[in-house]
């Protein structure tokens, strides 16, 4: 039988507001990862996302709103953070233990028995070889965001949350990352992704949150976010008469034409009626294509303006 916290979304944050000082970092933000999915959390630098994700695991403290995880309340030492994975704020290693010596530490805060249950493949991904034997004081700074990322993982948790998990990581291990990623949700994983990488979240998330200025964008699936763009290429035999007639069509937002080529942006008209417009004015039609964006362009389009008073 299922108890209410186990029905609850695993990521789940309700008004989270955060200040500091006179910045507003997140205001009202409310959204939900549900098991299987992987998030990934947008916005440009000074969005919130960093607050956002450690007001999430208990690092920081929100002034209204609140955040669980797998249906439970979250602050420094709760139970529940023993199901997580997390990679928020850069490395913190005690320099003159070896690479394993501080994951053992890390781990002992758990107080279950050594190894942990996915040890082997987080190293394995990490792909830090024998330097996982070396004081962590001779790591680069990719090497220790390495660990970072051994040490989230070795845990096989039922929640990740990542904030830039790819820094430092080559081509190969980008994709060693994706395909892990995709394996632990496929297994019932809740994952949120914070990154600046719009094409590789392209790739691989399932939904998306999209914060600007401390406050929610847009929040849902990707593939609905990138089907609704409502932008139509249409090719006519005479472009400049076929953007006037579409100009006059109620719920067209913008046309251009480029030779016999038009596009269109018509969020509330169909391509059909478009297309029915354009014979009835006696113009040829040869082709009709939906118009694909890419993650980049839909984030762009959503976060362009002012960025003064951005928050942290």
């Amino acid at each position: 039988m299922r108890t209410m916290a186990s029905m609850e979304p695993p990521i789940q944050a309700r008004g989270l507001s955060k200040r500091y000082g006179r910045t507003r970092a997140v205001t009202d933000l409310g959204f939900a990862v549900e098991a299987g999915q992987i998030c990934g959390l947008l916005g440009p630098n000074g969005a919130g996302k960093t607050s956002t994700m450690r007001m999430l695991v208990g690092l920081s403290s929100p002034d209204a709103g609140a955040a669980t995880i797998l249906g439970r309340p979250v602050g420094l030492g709760s139970a529940v953070l023993r199901r997580v994975g997390v990679l928020i704020d850069g490395p913190a290693f005690v320099p003159h233990l070896s690479g394993a010596a501080n994951l053992r530490l890390l781990w002992s805060a758990t107080r279950r028995a050594w190894p942990p249950p996915a040890l082997d493949a987080a190293l394995d991904l990490a792909g830090l070889g024998p330097a996982i034997g070396r004081k962590v004081k001779g790591y680069s700074t990719g090497m220790k965001q390495r660990l970072m990322l051994a040490q989230a993982l070795m845990r096989a948790p039922d929640v990740l949350i990542l904030d830039e998990p790819a820094n430092g990581l080559d081509p190969a291990e980008v994709r060693a990352l994706r395909e892990h990623l995709r394996e632990m949700a496929g297994r019932g994983a809740a994952v949120l992704v914070s990154s600046h990488q719009l094409a590789e979240v392209q790739q691989l998330a399932t939904h998306v949150v999209v914060m600007n200025r401390g406050r929610l964008v847009a929040a849902g699936p990707l593939a609905d976010l990138l089907d609704d763009t409502g932008t139509h290429l249409i090719e006519v035999d005479d472009g400049e008469r076929a953007a006037a007639v579409l100009g006059r069509i109620p719920g067209v937002a913008t046309v251009a034409a480029r030779g016999g080529e038009v596009t269109v942006t018509a969020p509330r008209a169909a391509s059909r009626d478009l297309v029915r417009a354009l014979v009835t004015a006696g113009i040829g039609v040869t082709a009709v294509h939906q118009a694909n964006r890419s993650l980049e362009d839909v984030f762009l389009t959503m976060t362009q303006g002012d960025d003064e008073h951005a928050a942290r």
